[in-house]
């Protein structure tokens, strides 16, 4: 299987598993607090993290290089955070479907203003008049979803 099928594959999963952590975050949160519910998440996610670093790499010791990367590029973990947070509370109040294509709509969003500037380092890409209108539809989905 070639890389490409096997990052596309993993990002389909992962497409799974957030419907799957939007639904159970909310239940959680329901149950226990939703900043509670973020914590605990945010444990078992580095915990496993964790033993997974150690089973592919025997050694923790790339974690001091990312500590002593630029700190802009931490900003991953506080947006993880965030985004458990958000799914947590809208989950239950908005539902799945929106709370994921209100997620989906502001990423697509905001990735096309990090693509066209350059931010964070990545190349830049033009944003076409297809693009627009295609992020427009998206946009007008995620609307009409919050509608029940």
């Amino acid at each position: 299987m070639s890389s490409t099928a096997v990052a596309g594959l993993l990002a389909f999963t992962a497409g799974l598993g957030a419907a799957v952590q939007i639904a159970v975050q909310g239940r959680l949160g329901e149950r226990v607090g939703s900043m509670e519910a973020m914590a605990t998440a945010s444990l078992i996610g580095a915990l496993l993290a964790l033993v997974v670093l150690l089973l592919a790499t025997r050694s923790l010791s790339g974690l001091g290089d990312a500590f002593g990367s630029p700190k802009w590029m931490l900003l991953g973990g506080v947006m993880s955070a965030l985004i458990i947070l958000a799914i947590t509370i809208a989950g239950p109040r908005i539902g799945i479907v929106a709370t994921t294509s209100v997620l989906i709509a502001a990423q697509f969003a905001l990735a096309t203003v990090i693509d066209r500037l350059g931010w964070f380092g990545v190349e830049r890409i033009s944003v076409s008049w297809t693009r627009v209108l295609g992020l427009a539809f998206l946009c007008v989905g995620a609307v009409l979803t919050l509608r029940q």
